[in-house]
């Protein structure tokens, strides 16, 4: 993409330096890094190993405080207070809040109420300049390309930066915490957790939409980001890198699904059992997924088409499993396998979508939803977790949407209610376009919901009685039975017949209806 190179901003902590922790003159070299790189639209690339914010302790008052015990010969029944003598105090005393006393043998001691300590970055000042990095981070995502990678582990202010930047590759043994494990131990009174890994390892981040990537190594990671750079202008609001592409563009998409579409295969192709590769509707080998391990009912990533970088969301019509960690801080909880059924929007995957969208947009990408979902899960629990909120929020993303979009309802696929509005057209008609197979179907309602509320049983029943010769004839002898004043037990007779014969019916007509 760019054969005499490209200009990008590293920024990284040194762990070998007060364990990468960030201090008051570390915040303010990161927020300067950060600021150049949204000043030039540059890709600002962090590479994550910390400690966190600095946590300090001021050593010359640590070495020479005293104390005044309650019982000087038994220390056991406690203390009063920490103290400074005269000498020490005169020493350090732009280092302590202190207040002066004195004994009646005349010493006079300086009690010490508060340490501030002569080095700047001990307290909350380093939270400060946690705050600044934080919000400086946060728009840096929205002004340049942003991408994280968690090289070594990544605590408290780390692992926000991880999250503001959005884009983040995971090294696997590698964590991406809040706070430590045997911290987390003391807090709650008992041993529950045993490792890092447990809190922030790729079992929790790649499964709950905090990693895009996660890789094995160093190497591997590195890889990753500049594949990822392919994708992204060299400067961000400029022209996208489009490349000659290998595979023409004018070749046929050759892998056409069976029964169930694969849709991974249907972006990038696949082979056939005889070893034979069947074109996708993307260039082939530029697919690179992301949030692979999250909200699997929904398919995002990167591709190119014709050379043009693009974005792609697409849908898995399998169902599938989502695994559940079991918390050991909860005696009750165990790990558990929820099904999650394919062409549906949950809470994760609607969320998972309207995230793409996003990222897509602010990397400058055509966008191509390749649809086929019945709709939204509404039950109890889904509208708890806020499926409506993550439905919405795929509308506004859209909305504001300021590259091309299409939307295409592949071969046998379906497009559903709630599904539909969040990407028609209307949202955006400057931006999107939509398209659908000749095969493709759609509707408010799929059939089996809407007979039951517009052709109920009753009308069947009406149906039945206008189509079937058979009923046709049974009512008229009930007709006539009641004008020739036959007898009751013909009439109930006739109408058992009737019934029975609607019954016998009805099945068929259901069918009929859908």
């Amino acid at each position: 993409e760019f054969p005499s190179g490209r200009q990008i901003i590293v920024v990284a902590n040194d762990i070998t330096f007060r364990a990468g922790s960030f201090g008051p003159r570390e915040d303010a070299f990161f927020e300067a890094v950060t600021n150049l790189a949204c000043e030039r639209k540059l890709p600002l690339i962090y590479m994550a190993a910390n400690s966190g914010a600095r946590i300090g302790i001021a050593d010359e008052v640590k070495s020479i405080f005293r104390v005044k015990w309650i019982d000087d010969s038994n220390p056991e029944r406690g203390f009063d207070y920490v103290y400074l003598s005269e000498e020490d105090y005169g020493r350090i005393s732009s280092s302590v809040i202190a207040h002066k006393t004195q004994l009646d043998s005349g010493e006079i001691r300086w009690v010490i109420d508060s340490v501030v300590g002569k080095e700047d970055g001990l307290g909350v000042e380093n939270i400060h300049g946690s705050a600044a990095i934080a919000s400086a981070y946060s728009r840096a995502y929205e002004e340049t390309f942003t991408l994280t990678f968690v090289t070594g582990r990544t605590v408290g202010i780390g692992a926000y930066l991880a999250r503001l930047g959005i884009r983040c590759i995971q090294r696997e043994d590698q964590p991406i915490i809040l706070t430590g494990y045997s911290a987390l131990n003391k807090l709650l009174g008992r041993e529950v957790y045993s490792s890092h890994m447990q809190l922030g390892g790729p079992k929790i981040m790649a499964t709950n939409g905090i990693d895009h990537l996660t890789v094995p190594d160093d190497l591997a990671g590195v890889s990753h980001i500049l594949r990822w750079l392919s994708y992204v202008p060299a400067n961000i609001g400029g022209p996208l890198p489009i490349t000659k592409p290998l595979d023409p563009i004018d070749r046929p998409v050759a892998y056409i699904p069976e029964n169930t579409c694969d849709p991974r295969a249907a972006i990038s192709g696949i082979d056939d059992s005889q070893g034979k590769w069947l074109g996708g509707m993307f260039d082939k080998d530029s697919f690179v997924e992301t949030f692979e391990g999250w909200a699997k009912t929904v398919v995002t990533g990167r591709a190119k088409l014709g050379g043009i970088p693009v974005g792609v969301i697409a849908v898995e019509t399998q169902t599938m499993m989502q695994l559940v960690p079991a918390d050991p801080g909860q005696p009750d909880s165990h790990e558990r396998s929820v099904p999650r059924a394919g062409q549906v929007w949950f809470p994760d995957s609607a969320t998972k979508t309207a995230q793409a969208m996003m990222d897509f947009n602010r990397e400058g990408l055509p966008l191509f939803i390749l649809a086929n979902w019945r709709g939204f899960s509404g039950g109890q629990r889904d509208l708890f977790e806020g499926n409506l909120q993550a439905g919405s929020t795929i509308v506004e993303n859209l909305r504001i949407y300021n590259q091309p979009a299409f939307v295409y309802i592949p071969k046998a696929a379906e497009l559903r209610g709630g599904a539909w509005v969040v990407i028609d057209s209307k949202i955006n008609p400057d931006r999107i376009e939509c398209y659908a197979e000749t095969t493709a179907k759609g509707n408010v309602l799929e059939p089996q919901g809407l007979i039951e509320i517009k052709f109920r049983s009753e009308e069947l029943q009406e149906c039945m009685g206008r189509l079937d010769p058979e009923l046709i004839n049974l009512k008229a002898q009930l007709q006539g039975a009641k004008h020739e004043n036959g007898s009751l037990s013909d009439g109930e007779s006739i109408q058992k017949s009737i019934e029975a014969r609607k019954k016998q019916l009805l099945p068929l007509y259901t069918q009929i209806a859908i």
